[in-house]
């Protein structure tokens, strides 16, 4: 009896110690969620396909977290763990880079100079209330390179649970993103388009430099279309898209032939367009007032062909963010924020991988646009609110309609296009038309291309500080953070992203969260259960085994 047993025992320490053998060869992982959370989509694993040396990943989220951020730390750690088993070379860690407790305001300040912005935590925990300050970040190095990667997404009044799920949902795209980066060889060019009144350097220079990391930048102007219009297609030719940043100054049928030649033969582009002429500075007078008048590109007709109308309106949104007005006089000045109807708030409705859980934009002083019917896809990817109406143009805006009694009723004609995305075989804009000058190998008709129309050039546009650029999106005057920056960088990523890369955002991913408030009110009774269970299992399975004991010997 006693050497069958053996002999069995045996046999299984054999079986097991074969079927590691066998695991050791053949690596197989399964993903058993229903939103396969842990599977990698083929756009994230090509990006460390071709990692040939390590690839080094400081994870700056360790220490005591908060539980939303433990969570998202062990999130972390599971997708980067599928990178892992696609590629042996990356390596990952997690620090607390305020662990030294007497070098925290040295740690926070040498952070923040290289751009990593803290966030502040509020943290409830048994009726106290704290402030915490943590590091969402992480570092991935890769030979000379290393890229910064936010791990958490903030959305303007999301909960808790809400904030957790849109930055689990960004982190296969965010490490993917940056892996593409650090592996770059060869980067596509993007042109910046001069000559007609664009945004001066300094008001793009945020979004420029955060596109640098993907693409080479240079400048074509057009003023040279006078006099050699070949020549400045030939030279616009050798890039990838183009971005044309809020013109002020009407174009040339010659140069929206070169424009539009560019475009037919391939070349992307975004347009960031004001069709009125108005800027906030220009309010700040005695009178409070300034008019607004039709600004005339002569660009209706080029958009007209490819399926777009910018109109010369403004939108008049309830919907708004703030500007900062002064009361008072000299040192009893005071600075108070105020809803501004003429800079819209506007919202992602989640509809494309452009917009997928962005912070809401700030527009200034947009316009609509109407899309049109011909071959063309159009997908709108942001609309004015449903309270929003519309105000033509020549108008006086005044800043003494600020703090009035608004009558909503008479904002009932909403949801107007704000930003529309173009794709299909672009057609010439010039084709059956006296062309303004013969190019040898013009053509009418084009291969698949994508563009995007804005109809509001302040989009890009970064404010400054003693000269120096500020974050895109950020409005010191309130301190609040807007999603500008995000968008046009997810904008140009599609325009130019050849391998999908961008499709990850279309990933669903579903976190549960402990309900906090329901952990404060039945804390008792759990910790109850949780001590109590156990214990009460326990003597039972005890007087079981003693009563079968005594029926079974008697004893």
């Amino acid at each position: 009896m006693i050497q069958k047993n053996i002999v069995s025992i045996l046999k299984a320490v054999v079986v097991l110690v074969v079927i590691n053998i066998l695991a050791s060869y053949v690596y197989t992982r399964f993903d058993l969620t229903e939103d396969k959370r842990y599977s990698l989509t083929q756009p994230a694993i090509n990006s460390v396909a071709n990692f040939t040396s390590p690839v080094i990943i400081d994870v700056l989220l360790d220490g005591n977290l908060p539980p939303e951020f433990a969570k998202l730390k062990l999130e972390t750690a599971h997708i980067l763990e599928e990178f892992v088993s696609k590629n042996k070379y990356i390596k990952y860690s997690f620090v607390n880079p305020l662990e030294d407790a007497s070098q925290i305001e040295t740690t926070i300040a040498e952070l923040q100079n290289i751009g990593l912005t803290p966030a502040n935590i509020t943290v409830e925990n048994s009726n106290k209330v704290s402030q915490e300050i943590l590091f969402p970040w992480a570092m991935v190095t890769y030979k000379n390179t290393t890229v910064k990667v936010a791990l958490l997404k903030n959305k303007l009044g999301a909960t808790s649970e809400e904030r957790v799920n849109i930055s689990v949902q960004h982190l296969e795209y965010s490490f993917a993103d940056a892996f593409s980066k650090v592996s770059l060889t060869e980067k596509k060019r993007v042109a910046v388009i001069k000559g007609n009144g664009e945004l001066d350097d300094i008001y793009m220079a945020d979004y420029l430099t955060a596109i640098r990391e993907y693409y080479n930048i240079g400048a074509i102007t057009l003023d040279s279309v006078a006099s050699n219009p070949e020549r400045v297609l030939n030279q616009l030719q050798n890039f990838d898209l183009a971005i044309i940043a809020k013109p002020t100054e009407a174009f040339t049928d010659a140069e929206k032939y070169v424009l539009d030649q560019y475009l037919v033969n391939g070349g992307k582009s975004m347009w960031l367009i004001d069709q009125v002429a108005i800027e906030l500075d220009s309010l700040f007078n005695e009178n409070g007032s300034t008019m607004a008048f039709p600004r005339d590109l002569n660009l209706t007709d080029f958009f007209f062909k490819y399926g777009v109308r910018i109109n010369p309106v403004l939108v008049n949104d309830m919907y708004a963010t703030q500007i900062v007005l002064a009361t008072g006089e000299a040192n009893n000045s005071q600075y108070n924020p105020v809803p501004w109807n003429y800079n819209p708030m506007v919202f992602s409705r989640n509809n494309h991988p452009i917009n997928i859980n962005l912070e809401a934009l700030r527009l200034q002083f947009a316009n609509t646009i109407d899309t049109l019917p011909n071959s063309n896809k159009k997908t709108v990817l942001y609309w004015s609110s449903p309270l929003s109406k519309v105000d033509g143009a020549p108008k006086e805006i005044n800043l003494n309609v600020i703090g009035g009694q608004q009558d909503k009723e008479q904002y009932n004609n909403g949801n107007k296009p704000l930003a529309v995305l173009i794709e299909g075989e672009f057609n010439s804009a010039f084709t059956n038309r006296v062309k303004p000058f013969q190019l040898n190998n013009a053509i009418e008709n084009g291969p698949a291309n994508k563009m995007l129309v804005v109809a509001d050039g302040d989009i890009i546009k970064n404010q400054t500080r003693n000269g120096r650029p500020l974050d895109l999106g950020y409005d010191k005057w309130t301190n609040n953070f807007y999603g500008n920056k995000e968008f046009l960088l997810n904008s140009i990523n599609y325009l130019l992203d050849d391998d999908g890369l961008i499709n990850i955002r279309n990933k669903k991913v579903s976190i549960p969260l402990l309900d906090q408030e329901k952990i404060i009110n039945q804390k008792s009774k759990w910790q109850l259960i949780n001590i109590g269970v156990p214990i009460l299992i326990t003597l039972l399975f005890g007087m079981l085994f003693s009563f079968i004991r005594k029926k079974r010997y008697g004893a």
